[in-house]
């Protein structure tokens, strides 16, 4: 499955109503481990269909990123059910950042 580009016209669908988990990566173009943690995201993302991987640019939707209190980046935050239930800042390898996410 692809990651998918959250905004703010289908947060509420594709995250906060979503009944399964939601890994929603925080980034921005600029950020170098951002683009380091890429790759991973979207190989987990095929490796793990179960879950939906999506991104969020910071500079695109700040008021996302202010609502979930984001000051650093990378910032991946898991939901189940819709409501928060984990959070990883910073890069994370291959290893580390998929037993996080399955978890």
């Amino acid at each position: 499955m692809a990651v998918i580009k959250v905004d703010h016209s289908n947060f509420k669908e594709i995250v906060s109503e979503n009944k399964g988990t939601v890994i929603l990566d925080f980034w921005a173009e600029w950020c170098g481990p951002c683009m380091m943690i890429a790759p991973l995201v979207a190989e987990l993302s095929e490796k793990h269909p179960e879950i939906t991987f999506c991104k969020v640019n910071v500079d695109d939707e700040p008021a996302i990123a202010a609502a979930y209190g984001i000051v650093s980046i990378p910032t991946l935050i898991k939901f189940k059910g819709g409501k928060e239930a984990d959070r990883s800042v910073g890069y994370a390898g291959a290893e580390m950042l998929e037993a996080w996410a399955v978890k």
